[in-house]
């Protein structure tokens, strides 16, 4: 098994990190700094937790002024890039909001060797005019990750994120920003903007459908591609007017051919082998969604659904379509999965098509598993 994330923050890198921050200040106590970080309760601090613990280290052992502290992190900042180095913006959202124009400055520069998008949002939280007014200008930066920022940070429901009630409410300060960054040449940004609809999308589907109609096919690929993946939830499911705005209409004379889901008893960590096979009915071309629905159960036994896109594409009237796959079992850290029955459909267009019920055994059960 792969070492969880949080194994990054180890002793030699929390060394490595000490050393670089005495070269900026030289009463930098390195061991002190450590002993704080890898004292009491480490090993079970999880990624954030971890993240939190160097930031509330660094503010004993750095100046005591908060602007003499962060001068010393923006002197070692160029040198510290990377997903490790979150805890530089964090240390802003921890101890930063009474320093306003002192913070954002920080906050820009950081988000370049990290990102910034999880510190904003309390500064959002606490005055939202005044942090929306500056996302918007952030969002006209030369730097590209200065523009993400500016999208990124005001996503309504931020993965690993506070939820900005407010914005879910009404994300109407958003999207001045999103108009600006809608055919912005970076990729990067782009998708971040896609991200930020899908996150409205969940609250005012009507709202995005209509920006999908006003952007889709008026500013270049890069645009529709972000129409097409702000639109993925409401695709996911199988909204009309979403469904209706990519071509995708019902197809009720689809023919199953095969279906079928091996092996049908299994262990958590295995997989299942699946094929399927279609044919659309005579007549004109057909564009099709295919997808894998699973059933899976909770903790409590209750079931929630999930879907998995397989294909999509135009096909002529009367056409076999064919296809297949192993889907696994494991555990991830977005999904643990539990013993039970689990439903297996497949998904037309919107509609389930076909479906078989598989039993997953606990791992400890898998003598007997196969069938």
């Amino acid at each position: 098994m792969p070492e969880p994330l949080k194994a990054m923050y180890n002793a030699q890198f929390l060394k490595a990190f000490g050393d670089t921050v005495k070269q900026a200040y030289a009463k930098f106590e390195v061991d002190r700094f450590l002993n704080l970080v890898l004292g009491e309760g480490w090993e079970e601090l999880e990624l954030k937790q971890r993240m939190r613990r160097i930031t509330e280290s660094l503010r004993q052992t750095l100046p005591a002024d908060y602007g003499q502290a962060l001068d010393m992190l923006e002197a070692i900042s160029d040198e510290c890039r990377g997903f490790p180095y979150l805890f530089f913006p964090d240390f802003v959202e921890k101890y930063g909001l009474g320093d306003w124009e002192r913070s954002v400055r920080a906050l820009e520069k950081f988000t370049s060797g990290s990102s910034s998008e999880f510190a904003v949002r309390p500064f959002i939280k606490l005055d939202q005019d005044r942090m929306m007014a500056q996302m918007l200008e952030w969002s006209g930066s030369s730097d590209e990750h200065v523009r993400r920022l500016a999208s990124e940070g005001c996503r309504p429901r931020l993965p690993w994120g506070e939820a900005l009630g407010a914005l879910k409410r009404d994300p109407s300060p958003i999207m001045p920003i999103l108009e600006r960054l809608k055919a912005d040449p970076s990729e990067y940004v782009r998708r971040s903007v896609a991200n930020n609809l899908n996150d409205i999308s969940k609250d005012h589907p009507q709202l995005v459908l209509d920006i999908a109609k006003a952007w889709q096919g008026g500013s270049g690929e890069g645009t529709d591609w972000i129409v097409r993946h702000a639109c993925r939830g409401l695709l996911r499911a199988a909204h009309p007017e979403a469904m209706a705005l990519f071509g995708l209409a019902p197809q009720e004379g689809i023919e199953v051919l095969e279906w079928e889901v091996h092996p049908a008893k299994l262990s958590i960590g295995e997989s299942v082998e699946f094929r399927y096979g279609l044919r659309t009915s005579a007549g004109e071309e057909a564009k099709l969604r295919i997808e894998l629905a699973v059933y899976f159960p909770r903790s409590n036994g209750k079931l929630y659904r999930k879907l998995f896109k397989l294909s999509e594409k135009s096909v002529p009237g009367e056409t076999r379509v064919q296809g297949g796959r192993g889907f696994s079992f494991a555990d991830l850290s977005t999904r643990r999965h539990y013993p039970g029955a689990h439903r297996m459909a497949l998904v037309v267009n919107g509609r389930e098509v076909a479906e078989t019920d598989i039993e997953l055994l606990a791992a400890a059960e898998q003598g007997g598993a196969q069938a």
